[in-house]
C-alpha cells in the first residue's frame, strides 16, 4: 500500500514544474491525484478519493471522472493501464511523438498529452490557458514544438475558433495528427476542418479508459466493443474491453459499471455500422415527453447544420402537460441570426413532430463542465 497525494496541476507552462511527479505515475513509484488549483473544486477531489489514505501498491493514478454532474468519481489507474493506452494511441497514429498541451491537465484529455509525450521521452510544450483560449496562441505554440511526430488534442470548441484563424489553421496543417474529443464533433466542423486539410482524429473515450480508446469509430488495438441489450434498431448500450479499462472506481469497489474485471459499461447508447460506433446519445440524457423518449444528441445533430447556429445543447425542461418539454439552447453563428421556426420545421422534417424544440433559447455561450462537454445540467437549472 501506498499514500494518495495531491497533484495540483495548473493550466499553463508551469504544469511542467511537476514533471517528476508525472513520471512517478508513469513508472508506479507514486500514486497520484491531479486536482485543479480551484480551492473549491479540489477540496471536493481531496474528499470524494479518500486522498492522504493508502490505495493498492499497482494504483498510481486516481483521475476524475469529467462526466460526472453530481459528486465525481476517481478512476483508477495502474502503470499497465496507462502504458496501454500511450502503445496503442502511438499504433494508430503511426509512431511515438511529441505533444502540445491545450487543454486543462487535471482532466484525462489533457493530463494524457502529457503523459504520452513523457513516456516517448520528449519534454510536452504547454499552451499557457490562464485568459482562455487563443488560436494565435496556439500557432506560435505549434511553430515551436519539436518531436519525430507532432500531435495535440482539442475539443470542438476550441477547433471553432482555430478554424476562424488562417494562421492557427494552417500550423494545424503541418501536425501528424490532431485529436479532437471530449464532446461530440458536428458534422459541419468536420467537414470544415478536412477541406481545410487538418489531419483531424475524433475520438471517444473517457478516465475510465485512460482516454480515447475508439478513434474514427474503430477501436484502438486490444479494446473491443459490445453493445448491450441491443434494440431492434441495434442500439445498445456501449461496453469497452481492454488493458486500458481502469481497476474500478476510488472508494467504490461494487460499482455496476465495473461489474467484470477489464470491461467498462458506459452511460453512451450506440449502434456499430460495418464496424464503425456511432454513438446517439446517452441514456441518462433521454427526455421523455409526452410519453416518447427523444435523445438529445439526435436533435443536436440536425439543428449544428443550420448555417446560423454554432453550437446547440438540447434539454427537457419541465412542462405540465408533455412531462417534459423539447428546448434548444443555442449560440448563433456569426454569418446569420437564428429563425426558431425554421429549426422546427426542419427537425419535424428530419424526425418528427415530437423532437422538435418548442422553444429556442439564444445565449452568449454554453456552459461547459469537463474538457468541452456541455453542462446540460447548469442549463436546466437556468432555464427550468
Amino acid at each position: 500500500m501506498k499514500p494518495l497525494r495531491p497533484l495540483p496541476l495548473p493550466s499553463g507552462p508551469r504544469v511542467l514544474d511537476h514533471l517528476d511527479d508525472l513520471r512517478a505515475i508513469l513508472d508506479g513509484s507514486a500514486a497520484f491525484a491531479p486536482i485543479p488549483e480551484s480551492d473549491r473544486e479540489s477540496r471536493i477531489l481531496h474528499d470524494a478519493f479518500g486522498i492522504g489514505t493508502d490505495v493498492a501498491d499497482d494504483v498510481s493514478l486516481i483521475v476524475a471522472t469529467s462526466g460526472s454532474t453530481g459528486v465525481p468519481k476517481g478512476s483508477q489507474h495502474t502503470p499497465a493501464t496507462l502504458a496501454a493506452s500511450a502503445r496503442a494511441t502511438a499504433d494508430r497514429l503511426g509512431g511515438e511523438g511529441n505533444w502540445l498541451l491545450a487543454l486543462p491537465p487535471h482532466h484525462i484529455a489533457g493530463l494524457q498529452v502529457l503523459l504520452r509525450a513523457l513516456a516517448a521521452g520528449h519534454i510536452p510544450a504547454v499552451l499557457d490557458l490562464s485568459e482562455g483560449f487563443d488560436p494565435d496562441a496556439l500557432a506560435d505554440a505549434l511553430d515551436h514544438l519539436d518531436g519525430p511526430r507532432r500531435y495535440t488534442s482539442l475539443v470542438p470548441t476550441q477547433l471553432v475558433k482555430v478554424l476562424d484563424s488562417p494562421r492557427a489553421t494552417t500550423a494545424l496543417t503541418n501536425l501528424d495528427a490532431l485529436l479532437v474529443g471530449g464532446a461530440a464533433t458536428p458534422q459541419p466542423l468536420l467537414h470544415k476542418a478536412i477541406d481545410a486539410g487538418i489531419p483531424i482524429v475524433r475520438t471517444y473515450g473517457m478516465s475510465e479508459t485512460a482516454g480515447g480508446c475508439v478513434y474514427d469509430g474503430t477501436p484502438l488495438h486490444g479494446m473491443k466493443i459490445t453493445l448491450h441489450g441491443s434494440s431492434a434498431e441495434g442500439i445498445g448500450r456501449v461496453e469497452l474491453t481492454g488493458e486500458m479499462v481502469a481497476h474500478g472506481y476510488r472508494l467504490l469497489p461494487d460499482h455496476p459499471a465495473f461489474a467484470r474485471p477489464g470491461t467498462f459499461r458506459t452511460d453512451d447508447l450506440g449502434r456499430v455500422d460495418d464496424g464503425v460506433l456511432r454513438i446517439i446519445g446517452r441514456a441518462d440524457e433521454a427526455i421523455s415527453s409526452g410519453g416518447l423518449t427523444i435523445l438529445p444528441q439526435v436533435v443536436e445533430a440536425i439543428i449544428i447544420e443550420d448555417p446560423a447556429v454554432a453550437e446547440c445543447a438540447v434539454i427537457g425542461l419541465p412542462d405540465e402537460r408533455l412531462g417534459e418539454k423539447v428546448v434548444a439552447v443555442v449560440v448563433e453563428s456569426e454569418s446569420d441570426s437564428v429563425d426558431a421556426q425554421r429549426l422546427r420545421d426542419t427537425v419535424t422534417d428530419r424526425l418528427d413532430r415530437y423532437a422538435a424544440p418548442r422553444e429556442v433559447i439564444v445565449v452568449a455561450e454554453l456552459p461547459t463542465r469537463g474538457p468541452g462537454k456541455v453542462d446540460r445540467r447548469t442549463l436546466r437549472h437556468r432555464f427550468g
